[in-house]
């Protein structure tokens, strides 16, 4: 595969083929991922219920599925960059297999705080386990397989939140939320045998001397670590990009809010809340065939030109801004998914160009820190964003008009991502 060329179907069916570690690594990713998101609905629509509908509710439940990164990065990195990553994505996923059986337990109102608190750890264990995975990839991987690799695993994620999403609802309908639980859990058992199942060399590890826990809390490797991102500011702005992303972290609370109320569908003589549950698997289902379709799009055109990324990252900017503002116009079901599906397309074109574009520009002893750092800046906006929506909404301002002020907000970390091209513009003129 030379450099930009499209990246196509052969091309992942190739790499499937070929590489077994990638493909445990990718096997592993769609049982945990679909088992994910199949639960996603049923803790959203049980905190709904526990708390009388309260949308700050799940904008706290995210909160604390995503800032815990943003707390525990600096260690994340380290320990990613210092241990087997291999071996801490075996013990966080079945750390994380123990953290949702444990949800089972807690069914009433005065149980609300342990399931914050199994939200928060759950998040921990993803912290480590996100970053691991990431900088993993370019170690089963190489040369332009690499872009083909990191396609692929965007694609799955987006396949794995549209099916997930779409049969949450029914099975959290049907079969009641703890089978939900229980899936997802079982979920996550499967991925850590398939982990395990992988062999491959990490590189990282021969250049230090064996790792004591006490480095876990010493600030000099996460000094290293800025200082190598400070050296190149075209670095710091392709860190920034998911942060800019983040912003649209407010769909995690008006997909929801908006499926429950607006967009209800009674299939089947469903009652109220099951209903509500069914419209939030319709439009998070959409938001997960956007997020299919713009990397299959993007990566076809791009390829692994670097140039071209940057540009898809540009226009990602733009259709998530007005996939939202014309969410917060629509009036019928169809209308708000096909806004989703226009909004998370672009989404999920930042993401992947933005990995892409990480992966290449940074050395593998330093890979851990970087993407820690990538996360838990991401996390930061993403939870302020989805926080300050659920607060509008409880304080009586519509969800459409949250929805259309999150897609003019997305403007502003696309016009500063457009911006800083000049950065890379002024490289190519002084080369």
């Amino acid at each position: 595969m030379q450099s930009g060329e499209p990246i196509t179907l052969s091309s992942y069916a190739r790499l499937l083929g070929s590489n077994s570690n990638f493909r445990h690594l990718w096997y592993a990713q769609i049982v945990s991922e679909i088992g994910d998101w199949l639960y996603i609905i049923a803790i959203y629509s049980h905190l709904l219920e526990l708390t009388g509908g309260a949308a700050k509710s799940i904008g706290f439940a995210f909160v604390l599925q995503v800032l815990p990164q943003m707390l525990t990065a600096p260690v994340a990195g380290v320990l990613n960059d210092r241990l087997s990553r291999r071996r801490m994505m075996i013990a966080t996923d079945w750390m994380r297999a123990l953290i949702i059986s444990l949800m089972l337990f807690a069914q009433s109102a005065d149980m609300i705080w342990f399931i914050y608190l199994l939200l928060f750890l759950e998040t921990v264990c993803w912290g480590l386990f996100e970053p691991a995975r990431n900088a993993t990839i370019p170690n089963v991987t190489t040369g332009q397989d690499l872009f083909v690799a990191n396609a692929l695993s965007s694609t799955t994620w987006s396949f794995n939140f549209a099916v997930g999403s779409a049969i949450g609802g029914f099975i959290a309908a049907f079969a009641g939320k703890q089978a939900a639980f229980v899936i997802n859990a079982l979920s996550f058992v499967a991925s850590a045998l398939l982990i395990s199942r992988t062999r491959f060399d990490e590189p990282h590890l021969k250049e230090h001397p064996p790792f004591q826990w006490k480095q876990a809390r010493e600030w000099r490797m996460v000094a290293e670590g800025w200082n190598y991102v400070n050296r190149d500011r075209k670095l710091v702005v392709i860190l920034l990009a998911k942060c800019g992303l983040g912003f649209l972290g407010a769909n995690w609370v008006l997909l929801t809010i908006l499926g429950e109320r607006k967009y209800p569908v009674y299939l089947w003589g469903l009652d109220a809340q099951s209903a509500g549950m069914m419209g939030m698997s319709f439009l998070m289902g959409a938001r997960g065939l956007g997020a299919l379709v713009g990397p299959l799009l993007g990566s076809y055109f791009a390829g692994s030109s670097q140039e071209r990324m940057r540009r898809g990252i540009s226009l990602g900017f733009a259709l998530a801004a007005f996939g939202y503002i014309l969410l917060g116009l629509s009036h019928h079901m169809l209308a708000a998914c096909f806004s989703v599906i226009l909004a998370h397309a672009g989404g999920s074109t930042i993401w992947v160009f933005s990995t892409n574009l990480l992966q290449l520009n940074t050395e593998d002893r330093f890979r851990g820190r970087i993407f820690s750092a990538e996360f838990s800046f991401m996390t930061l906006s993403m939870s302020a964003s989805s926080s300050l929506s659920g607060i509008l909404i409880d304080q009586g301002i519509a969800p459409e008009a949250v929805a259309v002020g999150a897609g003019l907000t997305m403007f502003v970390p696309g016009a500063l991502w457009v911006a800083a091209q000049r950065l890379w513009r002024i490289g190519h003129q002084a080369g």
